[in-house]
């Protein structure tokens, strides 16, 4: 069994479950049967009691259990059915100890985080890679890991730890570690800054695990300064510095790493079963998806409809029916809405002409009243200028 260990450096959500999915998927088009897990820090047994404010959506597999959404990227990545136990936590974990404790199996030892804990995650590591999850029921040969959260959070310090030490129960040749760090690309400047990558890269190797590839997540395409920049200050070789930048859609992910050697490498450092001459379209299928997916011309509009509408990531997808009836009902509440303005603004209307007839009317009274006075002023003055002429 071939292992390998994503992990993350400078902040979360860089990525690593993309990494870990498209390692698995070139490594799957290379004829090897490939599992994942997904290891997370957090306290909680699982993702199910989660406020998706706080962390996304769960995802539910075959058997019941809910997950990380990283394992529903896995699933279709790879094509391949996981179970609850691929997904290992925190809480998992110590429970699975503290059981053991209460049944008396340590045998009145004192049980720490070290051997315990770290010993508890590789047999879970080990005793999980094994369980078939294709459809030809066959073991795996080879198991990718991803470890959540940021190297140095203080929660996911005993995993590092147990892979520090697992690293050298299963051998160097079955163990590879691939880590994920971020390149930042001020705009006032425009240089690619590789000081947060050394310093992350420097983090893991100060707790024991040396990295085999440095992926690089970036803006644009990083230059070969920049690359032999990265490679010099994380003891590592130029080939091993990969870049992951900014792409149409994550399915050109995959794509990318097989052009810069990933699949050359591993074959290697991990003395994988590919021949030398690998079919050069062994990815054809998922190059032709990803075209279809940078050729769509037209955009769909499509409402869901949830109770979590503050993420974008936080929808839920309703029925079909119910959709369609909401949407009735939006268009119908929308419909009475524009009548009511309509009606309102009709109203107005009419108040204004009416206030405009008024208006008119109290003129055309004014102007006739004055007209009255000027005639009687004008026949009163004729009478008199008469009068005196008869005098």
């Amino acid at each position: 069994m071939k292992y390998i260990l994503v992990t993350g450096g400078v902040i979360s959500g860089i990525g690593k479950g993309i990494i870990a999915s498209s390692v698995g998927t070139i490594l799957k088009a290379c004829g090897l049967r490939v599992t994942a897990i997904k290891i997370d820090p957090y306290i909680n047994i699982d993702a199910g009691t989660f406020s998706p404010y706080e962390h996304g959506e769960v995802f539910v597999l075959d058997d019941g259990g809910e997950v990380d959404l990283d394992l529903g990227n896995y699933e279709r990545f790879l094509d391949i059915n996981l179970y609850r136990d691929n997904n290992i936590t925190t809480g998992k974990v110590y429970q699975q100890v503290i059981t053991k404790e209460r049944r008396g199996d340590y045998l009145g030892k004192t049980v720490q985080v070290v051997p315990h804990i770290t010993d508890a995650v590789q047999e879970w590591v080990m005793s999980q890679a094994k369980v078939p999850v294709d459809a030809r029921g066959e073991e795996p040969q080879v198991c990718v890991i991803e470890l959540g959260g940021t190297i140095g959070d203080i929660e996911g310090m005993p995993f590092v730890e147990a892979f520090r030490q697992f690293q050298f129960r299963v051998q160097r040749e079955n163990f590879a570690n691939i880590h994920v760090s971020l390149v930042p690309q001020p705009g006032a400047t425009g240089e690619q800054k590789t000081k947060p990558t050394q310093n992350s890269v420097r983090e893991l190797r100060g707790l024991g695990l040396s990295p085999d590839l440095v992926v690089c997540r970036c803006e644009s395409p990083l230059s070969l300064s920049v690359k032999e920049k990265v490679a010099m200050f994380c003891h590592v070789g130029p080939e091993q510095v990969m870049c992951v930048h900014d792409v149409s859609c994550v399915y050109r992910v995959p794509l990318l790493l097989e052009s810069q050697g990933v699949v050359q490498y591993f074959r290697q450092r991990l003395n994988l079963p590919i021949p030398l001459t690998q079919p050069p379209r062994r990815l054809s299928k998922w190059r032709e998806m990803a075209n279809r997916s940078d050729r769509m011309l037209k955009s769909v509009a499509i409402t869901l409809v949830g109770k979590y509408v503050c993420l974008s990531l936080s929808l839920c997808v309703c029925l079909c029916v119910s959709l369609s009836v909401c949407v009735s009902l939006c268009l119908c509440v929308s419909l009475c809405v524009s009548l009511s303005v309509c009606v309102s603004v009709c109203v107005s209307l009419c108040l204004c002409v009416s206030l405009c007839v008024s208006l008119c009317v109290s003129l055309c009274v004014s102007l006739c009243a004055s007209l009255c006075v000027s005639v009687s002023l004008c026949v009163s003055l004729c009478l008199s200028v008469c009068l005196c002429v008869q005098l």
